[in-house]
């Protein structure tokens, strides 16, 4: 029952600007990890009865498997999450002027991105595609780490203006962006 409730679960994108469907759709994605640890709360009960006895490695397995997809899709919003903030930041042309290795870092990151998207909206079911894809499982934390670089770098900027103009602090990330990116624009 398990194996054909999850033969049919897929992964649902979402158009990203004009850039195609390179990112999850989050509503759907999140129902889906919701199901996932519903799925798994359901086979840790089942592995607890003495009646298993005769399905237990499926159980066993099937267990396994979802809790593997489940830490892949966490990392995975995460990763998504992180992207589309900073894919915005670096696309602008200022802040990737003023930061030029994280920019090029970025885009190296972006490239990477879009290969695991297209792929998985290829193979679009979720235990196929996430369950013993070590490419993914290697390249989700690898684009982390980058991402955790750019936005350090990043931080680090936006300090640096906070420092030469004290009112900046009391503005968040994404105002001060905002107001960088227009400050170098004629009006």
């Amino acid at each position: 029952v398990i194996q054909e409730e999850w033969a049919d679960c897929v992964l649902e994108f979402a158009q990203f600007k004009n850039r195609g469907p390179i990112q999850l759709q989050m509503g759907v994605t999140m129902e889906l990890m919701e199901k996932l640890e519903e799925a798994q709360m359901n086979l840790g009960s089942m592995l607890a009865s003495r009646y298993v006895v005769p399905f237990k490695d499926d159980v066993t397995s099937w267990t396994a498997k979802l809790f593997f997809v489940s830490e892949i899709l966490e990392q995975w919003v995460q990763v998504q999450a992180m992207w589309m903030y900073l894919e915005a930041v670096f696309t602008s042309g200022d802040i990737a002027k003023q930061l030029p290795q994280e920019s090029k870092r970025f885009l190296n990151i972006d490239k990477n991105w879009e290969k695991v998207m297209l792929k998985a909206f290829e193979t679009r079911n979720v235990v196929q595609y996430c369950y013993g894809n070590d490419h993914l499982q290697d390249v989700l934390p690898h684009l982390l780490e980058q991402l955790e670089v750019c936005q350090k770098a990043l931080s680090g900027y936006l300090d640096q203006k906070r420092a030469a103009f004290p009112r900046f602090y009391f503005v968040s990330d994404a105002v001060l962006l905002e107001v960088l990116s227009q400050g170098s624009n004629p009006q």
